[in-house]
């Protein structure tokens, strides 16, 4: 199973609505429950790092995300870097978590 993690960091004035816009799309996910999709977002402890696991479609089409993908490029300190990462496994004790 192949997912994608994407890594960047946002100008320290940028984080905090940056992760508002994140924290919408996950408000949409739990509103829509697309199938077949795993999405997981994190914040590093230095506050301006972001990272995102996607696995399996359908997050473009959300309009949540595509608000978030909007200005983007305003938010940014250091341009987003993508690997391509395989599964080897995964565990949640709770289909949905949002916040820490």
């Amino acid at each position: 199973m192949s997912a994608a993690v994407i890594r960047y960091q946002t100008t320290p004035e940028a984080a905090a609505e940056n992760q508002r816009l994140i924290e919408d799309v996950f408000a949409e996910l739990a509103a829509t429950a697309p199938p077949g999709l795993r999405y997981s977002s994190f914040r590093l402890a230095d506050g301006v790092t972001f990272v995102h696991v996607v696995d399996g479609d359908g997050l473009p089409e959300l309009t949540a995300f595509q608000e978030f993908q909007r200005a983007l490029g305003e938010r940014l300190a250091v341009s987003p870097i993508r690997d391509d990462a395989t599964l080897i496994g995964s565990y949640s004790a709770a289909v949905l978590t949002v916040g820490g």
